[in-house]
């Protein structure tokens, strides 16, 4: 191997979405306009939850930290995407790389165990009602919104270290919009295996067990509503439920097709338009969908801005 091969690799470039065939400027404009729409939504959430009297539940509570979670994860990656789309390229440092890799992960595995708890808020509500002021203290609330964002952001730094002690020898092209870990394993020449085998043991039961905790608690939800007598109460019932309900389908539903569906099988098109729909849009996804169906926080924006 040659000496230039195996200097340190100190940044690399990534080249975004592919070859745009000239639509370079109205992706540009359109991708531009989604991630201001995300931050504004998520941003208005989080204010009309701290300053609106009818949003004080601790489902809004949950949901403030939710909307925290979409800003980072689409701030850290669609920045770095403009620019790519905009100069056909954007260089990044390994630090920056690192650390973007690093949020990317952490917010995932802490939107996991927070789209949990909420599942967990929704069945306090809904199935054991009397018990449920009792229960959702305040310090409770704190505690079921702390861990997740400790776990989360915890357990990826094992994997950061690895990847940093990766030695890269096959160029420091990254043909992705952000630095994920499989275009990173590519372009090393170390053996990748050790942090292979982390990655899945710890990822397997990250994904799985939230999404299975999520369906159990479902099902006593809905077991709970089909034994409500009158249709006015069932519908409102689960109406209380049915935005978290959406937002964790979609949300789980790109995981899913991302990381658990063998990727062998995916082009580097399809990969790159899943991690899209993962990081781009579902983050915009989410306070639309609440707020079209969620009655407080419509009635909360129309306090705000109407009187």
């Amino acid at each position: 191997m040659s000496p230039r091969n195996q200097s340190r690799v100190t940044e690399f470039i990534l080249l975004g979405i592919g070859n745009l065939y000239g639509a370079n400027i109205v992706l540009f404009v359109l991708f531009l306009s989604i991630f201001l729409l995300t931050v504004t939504g998520n941003v208005l959430i989080i204010l009309l939850v701290l300053c609106s009297n009818h949003l004080q539940s601790p489902m809004y509570f949950f949901l403030s930290h939710l909307s925290f979670a979409d800003i980072l994860l689409s701030t850290n990656t669609v920045p770095n995407m403009l620019g790519a789309i905009l100069l056909g390229g954007k260089i990044i440092t390994l630090l920056g790389c690192l650390t973007q890799f690093y949020i990317i992960s952490g917010t995932t595995v802490t939107e996991c165990f927070l789209l949990s708890v909420m599942s967990y808020d929704r069945y306090l509500a809904i199935c054991n009602p009397l018990r449920y002021t009792s229960i959702m203290s305040y310090k409770c609330r704190v505690y079921l919104s702390t861990w997740p964002w400790m776990v989360g952001f915890l357990i990826n730094l094992t994997a950061v270290i690895l990847i940093y002690n990766f030695q890269f020898c096959d160029g420091n092209i990254i043909d992705h919009f952000y630095c994920d870990l499989s275009p990173l394993q590519k372009l090393s020449c170390s053996n990748t295996f050790l942090t292979e085998f982390i990655v899945f043991v710890f990822s397997t039961p990250i994904f799985i067990c939230p999404c299975g905790f999520i369906i159990v608690t479902y099902v006593y939800i809905f077991l709970t509503i089909l034994r409500i007598p009158s249709t006015t109460g069932r519908q409102k019932t689960f109406s209380t439920c049915s935005s978290h309900l959406l937002v964790v389908g979609t949300f789980y539903g790109t995981l899913i097709t991302k990381y658990m569906i063998p990727s062998m099988g995916h082009s580097l098109l399809v990969n790159k338009i899943i991690s899209l729909l993962h990081t781009v849009f579902t983050p915009l996804l989410n306070p639309i969908i609440y707020s079209l169906r969620n009655q407080d926080i419509k009635a909360a924006l129309k306090k705000t801005f109407v009187g």
